[in-house]
């Protein structure tokens, strides 16, 4: 099995740092990349057979899509600001272009798809905020791609969890294909902090221990969840982001707590 938490490399000739494929994840469907583009830069993004959405997660940019142009999209200066990430969604095939009109972080998330679809930008407006959770259990979550909006198999959202909160707990996982109980949801969780050297942790397991871990997550990490349980935990002092990407055989997020823990949801 691959390792489980993937670190940032130096940026490539199309300023990728992070580069996840489904046959590296040794899974079949996620798809995730981060590029960190200087502004001027112009790169082609295209993936035959997969769906996008290209989530400009700092900083703003144009992007072209067969005839239609999406103008100064973005404008974050960083993850941790109050403010809806620029996005458009690609049906698989699509080329486009992409042009940094300054320094930018992008997300290029993709899954299985057959071009079904228009492309088109999500306004910040469609994007819903919810608080999740109470006491040291709550997190701010910004819906970016999720069950309401048209894809064919990405769901994507963001998340930001206070320093000394517990985030995707009570543990749960969605890694079966059992009807209204589960759907099987592969997942890749893109981590930044603030401050930058903090650090965070993220277990990773399944109800027969064939898979038990604990990452010890850094700032521009990401976490591969093929199955199984995956709580987060963000120490005092640093406050956690992470985007989540998930795709599957069915386009619907509905996951199974941990029976040992599932009290916490009663009290």
């Amino acid at each position: 099995m691959p390792s489980l938490r993937v670190r940032p490399a130096e940026p490539d000739r199309e300023g990728r740092v992070i580069a996840i494929t489904p046959e590296s994840a040794g899974w079949r469907y996620v798809g995730f990349e981060v590029r960190r583009l200087s502004a001027g830069t112009r790169v082609e993004i295209v993936q035959p057979g997969r769906e996008l959405c290209l989530v400009i997660l700092i900083g703003r940019a144009d992007v072209s899509a067969g005839r239609t142009d999406f103008p100064g999209l973005g404008g974050r200066t960083s993850v941790f600001d109050d403010l809806a990430p620029g996005a458009v969604y690609l049906p698989a095939g699509l080329p486009a272009t992409l042009t940094a009109l300054s320094d930018c972080e992008i997300a290029v998330c993709s899954a299985p798809g057959t071009g079904a679809g228009m492309p088109r930008a999500i306004s910040s407006e469609r994007m819903r905020v919810e608080v999740r959770g109470q006491g040291t259990n709550q997190r701010r979550v910004r819906n970016i791609l999720p069950e309401t909006e048209l894809a064919e198999s990405l769901l994507i959202t963001e998340v930001i969890t206070p320093g000394g909160h517990w985030s995707s707990y009570p543990p749960h996982r969605h890694d079966e294909d059992a009807g209204d109980a589960m759907t099987l949801l592969e997942e890749t969780y893109y981590h930044r902090l603030s401050p930058p050297q903090g650090f965070a942790f993220q277990r990773v397991y399944t109800d027969d221990r064939a898979i038990d871990e604990t990452v010890h997550v850094e700032d521009g990490d990401v976490v591969l969840v093929p199955r199984g349980y995956h709580p987060v935990g963000a120490p005092h002092g640093y406050d956690l982001y992470y985007l989540n990407v998930m795709a599957g055989p069915r386009r619907q997020w509905i996951f199974h707590n941990d029976p040992a823990h599932d009290w916490l949801m009663r009290r």
